[in-house]
């Protein structure tokens, strides 16, 4: 059967060496850090699942401040990037961008957080780097700085749930495939971004990401 419609291109991460990662979904984990559960009012329990689309990725580092929002904050977080049989590919930098005040009031209301987290641009991230490049990640330090200025900053020990029990915990929902990106929680720190907000985050020295907020398209 013929299209009735061009179909979009695969959204495309890059990869450090050389080639490109196809995304198939993005899942993230809400509340995987036990400071960031306090700051938001939650106490730790089991994991938290959301999805975002294929589509929120940025890989350019140019972000347009959110429509339907007031209050557009930043949660950087560790992205675990799967490949064949659902085994770990590599790491990247990201951050989960949430429009803080729609996910407040969904959940206010029992709602599903999708207008919160789930939107255009919300997902930028850095390359990927392959898992044999970034070895053991506990006694890495995943950091974020705006404007220079140090907002977030967390060693992934401190992570309740790790890559392997998040993952086992995945699978329980979804069959896990090649091109899946997970992102895996934020610790405190999160904060409103401003448009002109500069952005730069960090697991030590091993992954990279930088960018801009622009005014609203």
């Amino acid at each position: 059967m013929t299209d009735v419609f061009a179909a979009p291109p695969a959204v495309r991460v890059p990869v450090r060496g050389g080639g490109t990662f196809p995304v198939r979904r993005i899942f993230c984990v809400g509340r995987n850090y036990a400071d960031h559960a306090k700051e938001m009012g939650a106490a730790p329990g089991d994991p938290v699942f959301f999805t975002k689309p294929a589509d929120a990725i940025v890989v350019d580092g140019v972000v347009p401040y959110a429509s339907a929002t007031q209050d557009l904050h930043h949660e950087v977080e560790l992205v675990v990037a799967l490949g064949p049989d659902a085994t770990v590919f590599g790491y990247a930098v990201g951050l989960d961008l949430t429009r803080r005040d729609l996910q407040t009031a969904a959940k206010q209301k029992g709602l599903p957080w999708d207008t919160g987290k789930a939107f255009d641009h919300s997902a930028p991230i850095g390359e990927i780097v392959r898992a044999s490049e970034v070895g053991d990640l506990g006694p890495r330090t995943l950091s974020l700085a705006i404007n220079g200025e140090e907002r977030q900053r967390s060693k992934l020990d401190q992570m309740i749930w790790d890559v392997p029990a998040i993952l086992a915990s995945l699978s329980k929902f979804w069959e896990l495939k090649a091109g899946d990106l997970v992102f895996t929680g934020t610790p405190a720190g999160v904060a409103a971004l401003q448009p002109g907000d500069r952005f730069e985050a960090r697991l030590d020295d091993v992954l990279h990401l930088q960018g801009e907020v622009l005014p609203p398209v």
